[in-house]
């Protein structure tokens, strides 16, 4: 991943030509990699990070650099991750996020022993861009979610704008009151099938257990094995979507092919529906879809407020495990099922997999007291998310204000020496 975060770098010669090409002349630049927000601020232009997840992770991200001059960052090692350290130390310091909020919480990019992580140098490096660049910045989120972490930063970056949840802002724009209106930009990474909406139909509301990690993440062989195993067992009925690249094997090779036991396939054939693909917003929408067990991507998460879902949630690594700890602990809309996935030999489970089978039937999908309250939480969550971004909502409202404030048109500083 670093790698592939570093060749951004090449990016920034073909994006001066073309945006000195432009006519009528760039006003302004919204952009996520940090070379394009400098790249931009040397040519004059306005620059607008637009960070993708939610403020309170942002907020985290800002206090790494602090994490590393206290000698908490790196890691002493690799003892740490295992033996309480992250757990027990609390940074009760953090502006706008809990006061016990504890190193786990953070995101992963500080479990490192390396002093020169190149993962920790380039967060380092893009938190401190996003301080000394922008004219604003724009994060996709929404007041009520994250208030706390939005004041705070407001006193540390130029002007903040939250505007999403974006799915819903879409909505709004298209107009037409579809379940989903991201369908009509053609928007998806793979290819559509909508067989899965058809096997939801048939089932009873809340039902089922919605299954996917995202476009990203991925799983060894024997954590999918665990998975199916810990899905077959909880009697529930489910809905999985694992992505044609998401099983890896011990060896790290992404070519292995995702292999389901054939006893579990044969076991749970009357109740579950295994996919490449889904079209989620659709599938978290659906009144038959009663909990989402995700790795808690912070699109994942917005979707799945947005429709009321409550969510079981195993992080995998980055800003996850800070959205967990929010989704769990703050806005109590999930249970989180803890990292390793394993079981004991025989069929007794041990947690945290047993977990999973707890917090799917007896929790969520059966109403237990937790349970119901988690629907609770995530119903009113869902009404909040809704207003925020309804014509003349909070999201609405800044999306409308960066527009006008921030997308005007400036006088072109480009000359010719920037071709």
């Amino acid at each position: 991943m670093a790698a592939l975060l570093s060749t951004t770098e090449a990016l920034v010669p073909p994006f001066r030509s073309l945006v000195s090409g432009l006519l009528p002349p760039a006003s302004c630049v919204i952009s996520d990699v940090e070379h394009i927000l400098y790249a931009s601020k040397d040519m004059g232009l306005p620059c607008v990070p637009f960070w993708t997840s939610s403020a309170f992770a942002f907020m985290a991200c800002q206090q790494c650099q602090r994490l590393v001059d206290m000698g908490i960052v790196p890691l002493k090692g690799a003892e740490q991750l295992r033996n309480g350290h992250l757990d027990d130390t609390v940074l009760d310091w953090v502006p706008g996020m809990p006061k016990d909020i504890r190193l786990r919480d953070f995101p992963s990019l500080i479990r490192t022993t390396d002093p020169d992580d190149a993962m920790l140098k380039m967060l380092l490096r893009s938190m401190a861009c996003h301080r000394t660049t922008p004219s604003a910045v724009i994060f996709h989120t929404f007041d009520e979610i994250d208030r706390e972490a939005m004041a705070a930063m407001s006193t540390i970056l130029p002007p903040i704008y939250a505007v999403g949840p974006l799915p819903l802002l879409l909505d709004q724009v298209a107009g037409n009151g579809s379940d989903s209106a991201v369908d009509t930009l053609e928007s998806n990474l793979s290819r559509e099938n909508h067989a899965c909406l058809e096997w939801l139909n048939g089932k009873r509301p809340n039902s089922v257990l919605y299954v996917s990690f995202g476009s990203v993440a991925t799983l060894k062989s024997d954590q999918l094995v665990e998975f199916a195993w810990g899905l077959a067992n909880s009697k529930k009925d489910f809905l999985w979507v694992i992505r044609n690249d998401q099983v890896i094997n011990g060896d790290d090779d992404p070519a292995a092919a995702a292999v389901l036991p054939p006893e579990f396939l044969e076991e749970t054939k009357a109740r579950s529906h295994v996919t490449s693909w889904c079209p989620q917003e659709a599938v978290l929408r659906h009144e038959a879809t009663g909990a989402f067990l995700t790795h808690c991507g912070w699109n994942s998460v917005l979707e799945s407020i947005g429709a009321g879902v409550p969510m079981l949630c195993w992080p995998f690594g980055a800003d996850q495990y800070t959205n967990a700890r929010y989704v769990c602990s703050e806005w109590r809309v999930g249970i989180e099922i803890g990292g390793d996935v394993k079981r004991d030999e025989g069929t007794t489970w041990r947690r945290p997999a047993g977990r999973l089978l707890e917090a799917a039937s007896g929790e969520v999908i059966d109403g237990g007291d937790k349970g119901e309250e988690m629907k609770r939480m995530a119903m009113q969550w869902k009404e909040k998310a809704t207003a925020a971004a309804l014509t003349g909502g909070p999201s609405w409202v800044n999306l409308e204000k960066v527009v006008d404030e921030v997308l005007v048109v400036h006088p072109s500083k480009i000359s010719d020496t920037e071709l």
